[in-house]
């Protein structure tokens, strides 16, 4: 099983950048999948979740409007548009996939059982 992620880097203050979440060794489409982020020094946050056929999908409060998560299962892959990029959202990135998400959990990071090694997203001010 692994998650990779890729798209990370450097972007200025209202810039975009799309992270790219690639998934292989396991039944990819069976899997809902999450975005959490990790700044120096903080704990491990909430981003952004979709299910697995893409009909519901969550948003950390700070990101909505700003950030749309989407899948395409046909090529294992999800991806986190962020537009409007804030100094704030600098940190590194992970993807992580859950078999089973508890109804209203979908925020929780001991939901998901398979976690990529992050990218690292840097905006400067």
């Amino acid at each position: 099983v692994q998650l990779v992620e890729s798209g990370g880097g450097l972007v200025q203050t209202g810039g975009s950048l799309r992270l790219s979440c690639a998934a292989s060794g396991f039944t990819y489409d069976n899997y809902a999948i999450a975005w959490f982020r990790q700044a120096p020094g903080k704990e491990l946050r909430f981003v952004a979740a979709i299910t697995r056929s893409s009909s519901s999908t969550w948003y950390e409060d700070s990101v909505k409007g700003r950030f749309t998560i989407s899948r395409d299962n046909a090529k294992n892959t999800v991806y986190l548009q962020m537009n409007s990029l804030k100094p704030e959202d600098t940190a590194v990135y992970y993807c992580a996939a859950a078999s089973t998400v508890a109804s209203g959990r979908e925020d929780s990071a001991d939901q998901y059982e398979h976690w990529g090694r992050g990218a690292q997203v840097t905006v400067s001010s």
